[in-house]
């Protein structure tokens, strides 16, 4: 009894051990430069976020099952608001920008332009994030759909001051965005003065980076083409920036000018009679919405996928040309798209629901078809693989847009729109299985092959916890997408409660893959917790005593050679 007693605390005290200290010696963050533990506070903080979006998403699965008594009708519309908000701007967004900070730096062999930019860029995105939450929290602001407001306004269902203080928390986010925005253009641009490699000039980069090299070597002859200044991921994350900036410039506005009716409203001048043409304003606003779903996303996502592809196998990209063509496509599709979204909108022209809202829209199936066999193609090529995490997860992340991508293109006509555009199936076999599935397991892929870099090598604690979390995950995102989508087949509404029993087996299946979810992403969360220590995540956000210009730590000094004795 005494020998399993003390195997016991033997036990025990190697898991406190581990849970202070991390799963071995390799991870330090005294030894971390600047730049890394800046990503990490990124990723850290966007794992938080996701959090707060997974809890209050499960929360509302169970609220579909059976209402709870704890939250009334309001908080319920306050969260389902939010939830999008928190799941894209605070947790995507932070690790998309925590991660492409270190990347561009890294595969253009210089520092980053501006380190005290990228600090205001998290803590801008961290504090407004925060704002809009608790806002929705409190005063259960809720215009359901982001910063959507048929203007002019009406405020006498919500109080203009809940809904200054949640456009204020958007605002935040949207300058925090811009100095991401800004550090990358200028990280490409910029030659740095102590350069020990050539490095090409800003504007050879940046026409590289944007296409426009690439669109010029199809006119040229063989002998006389340019060479490309930057790497594909470099060029994918260029362009994928420009539609940030363009949704920047128009969710900042949309918000000043939400803002603006609300604060007129508050010391009394009611600007609710104030002509604003709804069709126009609808227009201007998911188009600039939809850069992020339909442009950001997917060339972020493909440039993603081509750079984890390559990491992975050390091999050069298939069709590297094509993959460079097609990210210039879907950039200038991702511009042209929006009108599907106004599909079911009377009012909305019918040349621009056809053109833009079906045709152009369709063509996304080809740009994000060549991303998706391109980077299969790349893997294929280095056979056999061993199944890691990271391309486990990538995997995940392919299907996820495989599924996603159909089930949007069949969302873009008009006469199955006027069937499934209020419905579940938007939310479900579309939006979540894109951003759940798709998206979230690249992003995790990114982390699982990042994690070595960014902690100098620590050992992941569990590799059975983080099979469970890709197993768990898939199932679960999957599993809900599928079941919200089967119950909008029969009919059920989005953003609409139902107190009856006819869509309760669906619900009932959707909250079951929802748990699983949630057990997907704490697994993953205790995984990481216990291979970098508790000290070693506070270590992440007490300053680096490195140079702050490296992005990597110094290589040792080679040990002197041992004289030989003569």
């Amino acid at each position: 009894m005494a020998t399993n007693d003390a195997a016991l605390d033997r036990s025990r005290m190697s898991f406190r051990e581990t849970l202070l200290h991390g799963t071995g010696k390799a991870f330090h963050p005294s030894s971390l430069t600047t730049m890394q533990k800046l990503v990490l506070r990124f990723v850290i903080l966007g794992l938080v976020f996701y959090g707060f979006a997974a809890i209050e998403g499960m929360i509302m699965r169970i609220y579909a099952i059976e209402p709870v008594p704890l939250i009334d009708t309001k908080h319920y519309f306050g969260m389902l608001t939010v939830h999008p908000l928190v799941g894209i701007f605070g947790s995507t967004y932070l690790i998309v920008m925590g991660a492409f900070l270190f990347v561009v730096p890294l595969l253009m062999n210089k520092p980053l332009w501006n380190l005290r930019l990228a600090h205001w860029n998290l803590w801008l995105i961290v504090v407004g994030t925060f704002t809009f939450w608790l806002d929705g929290f409190i005063t259960h602001y809720a215009p359901l759909y982001t910063l959507y407001w048929p203007l002019p306004a009406d405020f006498t269902q919500y109080h203009p001051l809940g809904g200054a203080i949640f456009i204020t928390g958007i605002a935040l986010v949207m300058l925090g965005t811009a100095c991401f925005i800004t550090n990358i253009f200028a990280t490409i641009v910029y030659r740095p003065a102590a350069a020990t490699e050539p490095v090409a000039s800003g504007g050879v980069a940046i026409r590289s980076a944007l296409g426009i090299t690439g669109v010029a070597n199809l006119f040229r002859s063989r002998e006389r083409r340019a060479e490309h200044a930057v790497s594909l991921p470099v060029a994918a994350i260029a362009r994928g920036t420009v539609d940030m900036a363009f949704n920047t410039i128009i969710i900042l506005f949309t918000g000043v000018l939400i803002l603006v009716f609300m604060v007129a409203d508050l010391i009394g001048r009611s600007l609710a009679n104030t002509s604003v043409d709804a069709l126009l304003y609808k227009n201007w606003f998911w188009w600039g919405l939809d850069l992020i779903a339909d442009g950001l996303v997917l060339i972020f996502v493909a440039g993603t996928w081509y750079l984890i592809a390559t990491m992975i196998t050390g091999k050069p990209l298939f069709m590297q040309n094509i993959a460079r063509a097609a990210l210039l496509v879907e950039l200038v599709v991702s511009w042209t798209v929006w009108s599907h979204h106004l599909l079911s909108d009377q009012a909305q022209p019918v040349m621009l629901k056809i053109v833009s809202g079906e045709l152009v829209t369709a063509f996304e199936l080809v740009t994000q078809g060549l991303a998706f066999f391109i980077t299969l193609a790349t893997l294929w090529s280095a056979r056999p693989l061993k199944m890691t995490n990271e391309l486990k997860f990538l995997l995940g992340g392919l299907l996820g847009f495989g599924l996603a991508v159909p089930a949007g293109i069949i969302q873009a006509d008009i006469g199955l729109n006027r069937i499934l555009h209020n419905t579940q199936w938007i939310v479900g076999p579309h939006v979540h299985v894109a951003i759940l599935v798709g998206l979230t397991m690249t992003l995790y892929s990114a982390i699982y092959l990042l994690l070595p870099t960014l902690t100098n090598g620590a050992t992941l604690y569990s590799q059975k916890l983080a099979n469970f979390h890709f197993w768990a995950h898939l199932v679960g995102g999957v599993g809900m997408g599928a079941f919200m989508g089967m119950a909008g087949l029969q009919g059920m509404l989005r953003r609409t409660i139902y107190t009856g029993d006819e869509f309760l087996p669906y619900m009932i299946l959707a909250g079951v893959c929802g748990a699983l979810l949630i057990a997907a992403f704490a697994a993953f969360l205790f995984n990481i917790v216990m291979t970098v220590g508790l000290r070693g995540a506070i270590g992440i956000f007490r300053p680096s005593k490195l140079d702050s210009t490296l992005l990597l730590p110094a290589a040792p000094a080679p040990a002197p050679a041992a004289r030989t004795a003569h």
